[in-house]
């Protein structure tokens, strides 16, 4: 899964259910290999919801798509680190391993349900093939499972339903059934990559509570990909914000919305839309992202932040502890007090 071999780390803790450490993504691309993920470092315990955060391209998906070995080779290849499923090294054990972890003991629900799901199937029996790979149940236990699953999702008359295709189904109906095929096995870990974009509040809030409930009642772990701070600060415990490839800072949620340690979180955080007057002008983070072929040296956030000194461009940034439980990757974090979610 990986080239290069970087020096072999021990495992994690009882209660550690993925570390993911150091790892390196590069894609080939016309100006050569660029990295697009640098050194992407963080961990999720049984039972812990982790929010990703962080604007397109910041490699987020990437992210989630690595721990399940489902980049593209080509163009993709990971270049370094290692990611720990409890003792077991996902970037070293062969892919009949891992056709048996995903879907079982991590799930994945994907960003975009109209391309995942496949139109010459129904639904029902692209749920019951998870199940029945898995468990090894027949047809009728497999259908049973998915009539289950369609309905914990709020699939309206799903013993009817899961007989439908795909196009049958509205863009929030077919959000519901991927989300719904990844809780099928009950998984130790789910992906959940923008899983309520296309839902709309009432049903994102009875998928946030069956999220939750999975959380308490089987300790399910939760990697939570998304652009909504609201959702974040409703249902995550920590949150890992990440710019350019890389970790820039991760904290409990109630540490970071009180008190960003990282301009670029900062930045987030007040282009948040607030109650007040509705003539306030919603704030912005100038410029955008860098491409991956050429970001800038030291601080990646560096053009785009307003706290910028040229001591910042000198030399890479690693991050480092911000307090209690906290870390930040900024060149000047003990002097910045930045201003949190109001």
């Amino acid at each position: 899964m990986r080239t290069g071999q970087p020096n072999q780390p021990t495992g994690g803790t009882a209660s550690e259910l993925l570390r993911i450490s150091e790892l390196r993504v590069d894609f080939a691309t016309e100006h050569g290999w660029a990295n697009v993920l640098g050194g992407v470092s963080l961990d999720i315990h049984d039972g812990e919801i982790v929010g990703l955060v962080g604007e397109s391209g910041s490699g987020k998906t990437v992210t989630g798509l690595s721990i399940l070995g489902l980049v593209p080779s080509p163009p993709g290849r990971t270049s370094g680190g290692h990611i720990w499923l409890h003792d077991e090294d996902l970037t070293e054990v062969a892919e009949p391993r891992l056709r048996q972890i995903r879907g079982n003991e991590i799930s994945m629900i994907f960003q975009e349900p109209m391309t995942s799901l496949n139109p010459a199937f129904t639904v029902g029996d692209q749920i019951s093939e998870t199940f029945r790979r898995h468990r090894r149940a027949s047809r009728k236990q497999g259908t049973q499972r998915a009539v289950e699953v369609l309905d914990l999702v709020g699939i309206p008359n799903a013993a009817t339903r899961v007989h439908a295709y795909p196009h049958e189904f509205s863009g929030g109906m077919r959000q519901r059934a991927m989300i719904a095929m990844a809780l099928c096995c009950d998984p130790r870990l789910i992906i959940a990559d923008e899983p309520t974009t296309a839902l709309d509040v009432t049903v994102q809030s009875q998928i946030l509570d069956l999220l939750r409930s999975m959380r308490a009642e089987i300790g399910t772990g939760i990697l939570f990909i998304t652009h909504d701070l609201g959702v974040v600060a409703e249902l995550c415990d920590r949150v890992v914000v990440m710019y350019g490839g890389e970790v820039v800072e991760t904290a409990p949620v109630h540490d970071l919305f009180q008190l960003p340690r990282h301009p670029y979180t900062e930045g987030l955080l007040s282009a948040m839309p607030q109650l007040g007057s509705r003539t306030a002008k919603l704030a912005s983070i100038p410029g955008h992202t860098p491409e991956p072929w050429a970001m800038p040296n030291g601080c990646r956030f560096g053009p785009r932040c307003t706290y910028h000194q040229e001591s910042c461009s000198e030399s890479p940034v690693a991050l480092e502890s911000a307090g209690t439980e906290r870390q930040a990757r900024c060149a000047r974090l003990a002097e910045l007090n930045l201003r949190g979610a109001s």
